[in-house]
């Protein structure tokens, strides 16, 4: 194999690619769209809506309504003088949201509440209302049975708990696994998003390549297996340039959205002392409150990401040199796509349990590790011979379908009228 061959074709595919509309496009949109999401999240925390719903609340018991008024005065409005039906008509004329008759048999014998409304509010104002009837009943029920200050105290205590992980030398360290087991389940999700995105652009370029016949010109001074390579290599790195890019853009966001917020909401007479204070009103990430991601994270995660990326894109290859358009290729390309989609379904079960049986042994199976194997270093700490094997069986696996895709994209790319079936890629593999 000629190197300078390989590198010409690899230039070539990469600088004609990152120059199209449709890459700028992408690079582009998807950088946009990831502002456009948070500055609808910041314009919905600083512009949220003043919408406020009265709940009409008939206490025949003449005890529960002062509890809901010191809770909310403004939602909960006392209109026990009222007759059901005038408190239906403020319903039916929308002078109020709805109304609430509380009833002594509601605290004696835990008769079910009735909320009358119009439907406005939605979920959360149901929840509110069913949490806070929640509440005052349970403590109406305390004060009638008598109970001490300090019983009720123990009924209402909460106790919380922050789990600390000992590390082999005996240190404590934060825990972070809600938040690693998020960015172990988004680099996964990567990884199955790039396999098919990547994987088939080669495929798309090589039918239309070889529709073109284009192809028989290439092939007149390059090697089959040269342009292969030189090809996998160019969308590989094209790869790495747009993911890249979104990377850098994401993280750059994540630290302008708090400023960005602080002119807004200072525009609108609010202050906070800082940054931080700021993105925790709106709900945003801050990057100063987001936990270490360890560099050897981002190394193994570019590992894999190759490997997964060039195991795969070998075979969306060579199902390209077998097919004259792109219909044609369903057939093919269903063994290449169903390893995929297993990983993905497996993705979850590691994000819930990165040591289970299941999540270990397709972490070293050749085609799920690349999107398995992630979130378990991510989550957990993973033995080094497991992500050594995991690696070198990815190797060994890739070094395989290279050549089986090689034996295949040689014939294929020169075969024109009909599509290829299992049987054809047999006998060129065998030839």
């Amino acid at each position: 194999m000629n190197w300078r061959q390989v590198y010409l074709v690899l230039k070539r595919e990469y600088l004609t690619r990152v120059k199209s509309k449709g890459f700028i496009a992408a690079t582009l949109l998807v950088p946009i769209g990831f502002i456009a999401i948070y500055g609808i999240a910041i314009l919905v925390v600083v512009w949220e809506t003043d919408a406020t719903y009265e709940i009409g609340v008939k206490d025949d018991t003449s005890q529960i309504v002062q509890s809901l008024t010191a809770i909310d005065s403004t939602r909960y409005i006392n209109m026990s003088d009222l007759e059901v039906d005038s408190l239906r008509t403020l319903v039916q004329t929308e002078q109020i949201t709805g109304y609430v008759h509380l009833k002594e048999e509601n605290i004696e014998n835990n008769v079910p509440l009735e909320l009358i409304y119009s439907g406005s509010g939605g979920l959360t104002l149901l929840g509110s209302i069913r949490s806070d009837m929640r509440e005052v009943f349970r403590q109406e029920r305390l004060q009638r049975a008598e109970v001490s200050e300090d019983i009720i105290q123990i009924f209402e205590t909460r106790i919380s708990m922050d789990s600390r992980r000992l590390t082999a030398e005996g240190e404590e360290t934060d825990d972070d696994t809600a938040f690693l087991s998020g960015v172990g389940f988004v680099m996964g999700l990567i990884i199955f998003g790039a396999i098919f995105g990547y994987g088939g652009y080669i495929m798309r370029g090589v039918i239309e390549e070889k529709t073109n016949r284009i192809i028989e010109v290439i092939t007149s001074s390059v090697k089959p297996i040269e342009l292969l390579t030189g090809k996998m290599g160019g969308v590989g790195a094209l790869a790495i340039t747009q993911i890249g890019i979104w990377g850098i853009t994401l993280a750059g966001l994540f630290l302008a959205a708090a400023p960005i917020l602080s002119l807004f909401l200072s525009s609108s007479g609010e202050e906070f002392a800082n940054a931080e204070e700021i993105a925790a009103q709106a709900d945003i990430p801050f990057i100063a409150s987001i936990p270490t991601i360890e560099t050897s994270l981002i190394i193994y995660f570019v590992i894999f990401f190759m490997l997964g990326y060039l195991l795969y894109s070998s075979l969306f290859a060579a199902v390209g040199s077998a097919a004259d358009s792109e219909t044609d290729t369903q057939q093919l390309i269903l063994p290449i796509m169903a390893p995929i989609f297993i990983a993905y379904f497996i993705l979850f079960q590691s994000t819930q349990n990165p040591d289970s049986t299941i999540s270990v042994v397709s972490s070293l199976v050749p085609f799920f590790a690349p999107i398995v194997m992630i979130s378990r270093i991510a989550i957990t700490d993973v033995p080094f011979w497991q992500i050594g094997l995991s690696i070198f069986l990815m190797l060994l696996t890739f070094v395989g379908t290279m050549w089986l895709s090689a034996k295949i994209y040689k014939v294929g790319i020169l075969s024109y009228g009909s599509s290829a079936g299992f049987k054809d890629l047999l006998k060129w593999i065998r030839q």
